[in-house]
């Protein structure tokens, strides 16, 4: 390809000098802010806090911290999460840690979930307000209001919710719900009612039956055809330690697209789904994000959504697969590599 230089030929004026350096800086200084790293930090008595490179105090150190967390470690996500509580005051009940924005602002109080905050779990993560539970999504937007006893993570579409509920200690561990009116909610928060008569797309929530929640258009058919074009394959890796032979019915797995592109998350999440519709993985296996053209694709490789590209994963699982089959050469849902 041939390059052209172009030569100016007329006086400049100062103005325009001006004019032209702006021009050229513009894309410079485009280019140069991105994000704003944030680092955790410990005061003396082991108080953590948030600050930016330059050393600026972006959140004072006021949350005692039980998690591995090191001086120094970098703010992962779209805000600021203190797993832990807060110096001088007392977490309230189904409360546990507090979310600010990278800027300071506090957000919410996440909820209390298996010792810690809540993770997301299609997007959204449980907070808690005036004892009850809503939703917030990844930049910290609350996008189902706190007004509910209890709620369930979302799964396929979909999360249960009760009022008038309350926890019941079953051991030192472990607690349950127990009594509360009961109810489906979707995205958006709106109480879903179940179908009186139901299709093999519905979902079957505790014994009841809604509407299959997702629809795409042509793009996300496509997206979701490169996972369909290896089901078989993805569900033996998945169920190669598996000690009970599964039927090909009961090895079916299902790839939804569960967040889109949005601010901060330039992405489609693909989670995938059992033959019942229920997540295979709480936290990060077998959930997928894909670029915004939809030509990229990447596997989620830990809780902090660190991606790789699918290809390194697949290889990877492969390997696992066969070195655990080398070493269990009795386990029943064997994995062919094709």
């Amino acid at each position: 390809m041939q390059s052209f230089r172009l030569h100016i030929l007329f006086p400049i004026s100062p103005n325009m000098k001006r004019l032209l350096v702006t021009i050229i800086l513009i894309p410079m200084l485009s280019f140069s802010q991105g994000k704003e790293v944030l680092y955790y930090f410990k005061s003396k008595d082991s108080l953590v806090g948030v600050k930016n490179k330059a050393g600026k105090i972006i959140v004072p150190a006021q949350f005692k911290i039980f998690s591995f967390l090191k001086d120094g470690d970098p703010v992962e996500g779209e805000t600021i999460l203190f797993d832990g509580s807060k110096e001088g005051e007392k977490p309230e009940k189904n409360e546990w840690g507090y979310v600010y924005d990278k800027n300071g602002k506090f957000l919410y109080k996440a909820f209390l979930y298996d010792n810690g905050a809540d993770y997301f779990s299609e997007g959204l993560r449980r907070l808690v307000k005036n004892g009850k539970v809503g939703f917030a999504d990844r930049n910290g937007k609350i996008v189902i209001e706190a007004e509910h006893d209890f709620a369930s993570p979302f799964n396929y579409g979909y999360a249960a919710f009760c009022d008038g509920c309350d926890w019941e200690k079953t051991n030192d561990e472990h607690r349950s719900i127990v009594g509360g009116k009961w109810g489906v909610m979707n995205g958006k928060g709106q109480t879903v009612q179940p179908l009186a008569k139901s299709t093999e797309k519905d979902i079957e929530i505790d014994g009841k039956y809604y509407p299959n929640p997702f629809q795409y258009n042509e793009k996300e058919k496509n997206i979701l055809q490169f996972f369909e074009r290896q089901k078989t394959k993805l569900s033996d890796l998945y169920y190669v330690n598996f000690y009970n032979k599964l039927s090909e019915n009961e090895k079916n797995l299902f790839f939804e697209i569960v967040e889109r592109p949005k601010e901060n998350f330039p992405y489609y999440q693909v989670n995938t789904y059992n033959y019942r519709k229920k997540e295979l993985d709480m936290l990060y296996r077998f959930k997928f994000l894909v670029s915004e053209d939809g030509k990229t694709f990447y596997a989620i490789e830990d809780y902090n959504e660190k991606k790789v590209p699918f290809e390194n994963w697949l290889k990877e699982e492969i390997k696992n697969a066969e070195d655990f089959q080398k070493v269990h050469q009795d386990n029943p849902n064997k994995f062919i590599n094709k």
